[in-house]
């Protein structure tokens, strides 16, 4: 049976250049505090974010905007922030 709910779009899985809004950040059980460093740096619900650059090979790390901030996260931090489209009409 397959759930009529598509899984969450990460940031990990996004597309460079397309921007996106921050749905909420869930970390991984074995790494709980990426949570908080996460929301601390600004990945918040609401906030407007993009992936600017991947590295090569391999595409780790992203170079990511958040707000008017630009980091660096690994694959694995990105994963847990999980992200929906800009409404349709907003411009980014």
């Amino acid at each position: 049976m397959t759930s009529s709910h598509p899984s969450p779009l990460s940031l990990a899985d996004a597309a460079t250049g397309e921007v996106f809004t921050v749905r909420q950040v869930v970390a991984p059980a074995a790494t709980p505090e990426w949570a908080l460093q996460l929301e601390d740096i600004g990945f918040l619900a609401g906030e407007r974010v993009a992936i600017m650059a991947r590295g090569m090979p391999g595409g780790d790390p992203l170079v990511v905007r958040v707000g008017l901030s630009t980091f660096a996260l690994r694959l694995d931090e990105a994963a847990c922030i999980q992200i929906r489209p800009l409404p349709a009409g907003t411009v980014s």
